[in-house]
């Protein structure tokens, strides 16, 4: 399942980072009036004029940091001219960085220009405004917590689909599924996906994982899986690392085992991705591959010897490896609701599709839905 994730995060550097070439022009000044600051501490204000570097809260063309103080004036000199966007933040730890959950949050309170208070993946387009030269702006911003108190909930409908490559099913799966989210410091929960973070917070990240895996199909979905019975479902249970890289590049690595050892083994996979904003609408463009112990190859794939036929001999599937190219999107509607899609293929490897109840090379797979984030 595709989960709400901010950090989100994929090619095109060079565009991602106009700001670093000699042509920007800087024109504005900007004063800053900030609501919701604790009496001392430390914050920082941020100036942003490329969209996917706003969109992952990385790589601003100007930064600030202003010890707080009774009376303190909070200025931005030498702003960039043009459709900018300012991010304020609260460095709780003076560590010099906006920290954040695994899945990119900020875990501390932020403020955006045009008082914007996303509740997802944040929109350039809500909170730009533009900077004429010369001009002096002035900005009321309050800060907030993303997460609220006690973390931020959703609820909505989505629907998950998934092509079958199996010989002669033409059972390809789409179901509704309530698309419940919780999002806290540490706790992540996302449909059938549970992620806790329990190391780092800026941009590399370890959580441990679980999640539902659903059998791969019943027997009754084609004459040729006729005896193989139904496929189990089992709880995956591992760890996940994140790391944000530079141009808002993102890896993610992850490994599950079956730890109800219903089938057994496990899966190991690798995700580069990277997002791209387009006024409200957020494209993320990924591609990844993964490892697949012999175990859950053979469960989904294989053969055993017991219940070959004459039309339908034994086969074994070893460890194998798939490809996965895939492009997620997130649109915003309001600051409450959003919309997202995710279609990716998967490209079976060759001693997958070689299985004798295997036709298809590849698997198409989706989720949908329109969620509400309180």
């Amino acid at each position: 399942m595709t989960t709400l994730i901010f950090g989100v995060r994929s090619p095109g550097a060079l565009l991602a980072l106009p700001f670093l070439l000699p042509s920007t022009a800087y024109a504005a000044d900007i004063s800053l009036s900030l609501a919701n600051l604790p009496d001392e501490g430390t914050v920082v204000l941020q100036v942003y004029d490329d969209a996917n570097a706003f969109g992952n809260f990385r790589g601003p063309a100007r930064e600030e940091r202003y010890a707080i103080r009774p009376g303190q004036a909070y200025t931005i000199s030498d702003a960039p001219e043009g459709e900018i966007a300012v991010l304020v933040y609260l460095d709780e730890n003076d560590n010099q960085a906006l920290d954040r959950n695994f899945i990119g949050i900020p875990r501390e309170p932020v403020g955006l220009s045009n008082n914007y208070q996303p509740k997802g993946p944040p929109s350039f387009q809500r909170a730009a405004f533009n900077a004429q030269r010369g001009s002096a702006i002035h900005l009321d911003i309050e800060l907030f917590n993303v997460l609220g108190e006690t973390g931020q909930w959703g609820a909505g409908l989505g629907f998950i689909g998934r092509s079958s490559p199996y010989v002669g099913s033409d059972t390809n799966v789409i179901q509704p599924i309530p698309a419940i989210t919780y999002f806290g410091e540490r706790l992540q929960w996302i449909g059938p996906d549970v992620r806790y973070g329990v190391w780092g917070s800026d941009d590399l990240r370890l959580a441990l994982t679980a999640s539902y895996r659903v059998g791969a199909y019943e027997e009754g979905d084609s004459s040729a899986l006729q005896g193989l019975g139904d496929r189990d479902s089992t709880l995956m249970g591992g760890l996940a690392l994140v790391y944000e890289g530079a141009h808002g590049f993102e890896l993610d690595l992850s490994y599950a085992h079956d730890v109800l050892d219903r089938v057994g083994g496990g899966a190991l996979a690798a995700r580069v991705s990277r997002s791209f904003q387009f006024g409200n609408l957020r494209l993320t463009p990924e591609f990844g591959a993964n490892w697949v112990s012999s175990e859950l190859a053979n469960h989904d794939f294989g053969v055993p010897a017991a219940a070959a036929t004459a039309n339908r001999p034994g086969y074994a599937v070893g460890d194998t490896a798939t490809l996965e190219a895939g492009l997620a999107g997130f649109y915003e509607f309001t600051e409450n609701w959003r919309a997202v899609l995710s279609v990716a293929v998967e490209r079976l490897g060759s001693d997958i599709t070689a299985s004798p109840i295997v036709e298809d090379e590849h698997v198409i797979k989706g989720f949908a839905a329109l969620t509400y984030t309180f």
